[in-house]
């Protein structure tokens, strides 16, 4: 049985993404991938990033798999849409399987859409368990399978039992990087930002109920794998790519203090040093652990926040205070580490003075890089169910991702545009005066989009809708 895994994200498609050119190897299907393998199921990996549609389609039609499995989140689903719509049309035996974030709250859809089975959850235990049923031809054992959406004979819609949550991640191989080009993803970091990172993940879930966030796969969960596991996996990538940083891709890396004291110290007692930088939250962090951080090799930490009012933090049940916030951008920074933070705008109960807040947060504890975007509604989070019934625009499921969904705001759409553009010039323009940087072309450069900005909000919010 052939088998081909893929996920459907092409950076040449993504202008954005393009500009800040930061590509990482897709670790969800690579992890399927070394399991199956581990289990005796050889598979081939179509990794898209630096590739193209048609190339994509000329290799299936190549390869004539007869199981294809795909990746699927917000930003890829219109792709695999369209990758579905081609397998139907030329390779009609295959079967297609579709697991990720995506699928468990648009089940029914990618079903009627021409998908022929969905992995809900986490995916090695469910794949390796559908390909055995594939391959033996059992078909009639795949209702008994956990984790599964399908058409049964009579067209119906079938889920089977919740899968259960892998309690032993250290069970699981270490993803397999050799099934796709690597070095792509290093010489595209190289070229544009002088380092290049790996990413790897130490954990599954998050305990934390941030209303906007998606845990479709991982669940409201904690599972870590053991530090002597993980050091393993940097003793491999170091042996194989070494590259120059990493990237910790866990939701909260400092979660557990215990955890990260382990991991430093068998950091040491290996001589293993890396550079990384991580993702945590305010209250998981104090001067100890920003200390043990720089001893393992942390150069940089993402602390979130999403908002400098304490009011629209509550609202999103972010569970954090700001001023803690704003405390430990200073301190990381005073230990030595820089320090980012993202922020969101336009989040339900939002007003131009939470806006403001937010502009003097960000002044205040003036992170070295800082990430906005816009709020949208995830299908199955609690955002969704709160806007769902104030939805503005027409959503058309097969033509339209969770980002296009657009709801009653405070103010009109396009007054976030400029809102966007108001946070963004004006904390660049305080960068500058905090740099003695008075006179600047880009100091009134700043200040100017900062102002217009501003203007153009204050149109919008007269404007009304």
């Amino acid at each position: 049985m052939k088998i081909l895994l893929t996920h459907g994200y092409f950076l040449n498609d993504d202008p954005k993404e393009k500009i800040i050119m930061k590509p990482y190897a897709p670790l969800g299907i690579l992890y399927v991938s070394a399991y199956l393998e581990r289990k005796g199921f050889s598979n081939e990996v179509f990794d898209t990033t630096f590739s193209t549609m048609q190339k994509m389609r000329d290799y299936l039609l190549e390869f004539k798999p007869d199981v294809i499995a795909i990746y699927v989140n917000l930003m890829t689903k219109l792709n695999v849409l369209e990758i579905i719509k081609f397998i139907k049309s030329n390779l009609n035996q295959a079967k297609i399987v579709l697991g990720g974030p995506e699928i468990r709250y648009n089940a029914n859809d990618f079903l009627n859409f021409g998908a022929d089975y969905l992995v809900i959850g986490e995916g090695e235990e469910t794949s390796l368990e559908l390909m055995i049923a594939l391959n033996e031809k059992r078909i009639d054992d795949i209702k008994n399978i956990p984790g599964l959406g399908f058409k049964n004979q009579n067209n119906e819609i079938v889920f089977t039992t919740e899968r259960e949550k892998l309690k032993e991640v250290d069970s699981l191989p270490f993803p397999g990087r050799d099934k796709i080009n690597l070095q792509l993803y290093l010489n595209a970091w190289k070229e544009r930002h002088g380092e290049n990172a790996i990413s790897i993940s130490t954990m599954r879930g998050c305990p934390y109920t941030c209303k906007w966030c998606s845990r479709a796969v991982y669940g409201l969960s904690y599972r870590r794998r053991s530090p002597e596991n993980v050091c393993d996996e940097l003793e491999l990538i170091q042996k194989e790519y070494n590259p120059d940083t990493l990237w910790f891709v866990d939701d909260v890396f400092t979660i557990s203090h215990k955890w990260l004291n382990e991991f430093n110290e068998t950091l040491k007692q290996r001589n293993l040093k890396i550079k990384f930088e991580c993702i945590t939250r305010a209250d998981r962090m104090n001067e100890e652990v920003i200390k043990l951080l720089k001893d393992a090799g942390c150069f940089r930490v993402w602390i979130g926040a999403e908002s400098g009012s304490q009011k629209v933090i509550d609202l999103m049940d972010r569970r954090v205070d700001v001023d803690q916030v704003r405390q430990m951008i200073k301190l990381t920074q005073n230990n030595g580490i820089q320090a980012g933070t993202f922020i969101m705008l336009g989040y339900p109960g939002e007003t131009e003075d939470d806006i403001e807040e937010t502009i003097r947060h960000l002044k205040e504890s003036n992170p070295e890089y800082f990430t906005i975007t816009v709020a949208y509604p995830i299908k199955g989070t609690e955002l969704f169910a709160e806007v769902e019934a104030v939805q503005t625009n027409n959503f058309n499921w097969d033509s339209n991702s969770d980002r296009d969904r657009e709801f009653k705001r405070t103010y009109n759409r396009k007054y976030y545009d400029f809102a966007v553009r108001r946070v963004t010039n004006e904390v660049n323009y305080n960068k500058m005066i905090l740099n003695n940087k008075y006179l600047s072309k880009s100091t009134l450069v700043y200040k100017t989009k900062s102002l217009a900005a501003k203007l153009g909000m204050l149109y919008y919010r007269i404007a009304g809708n």
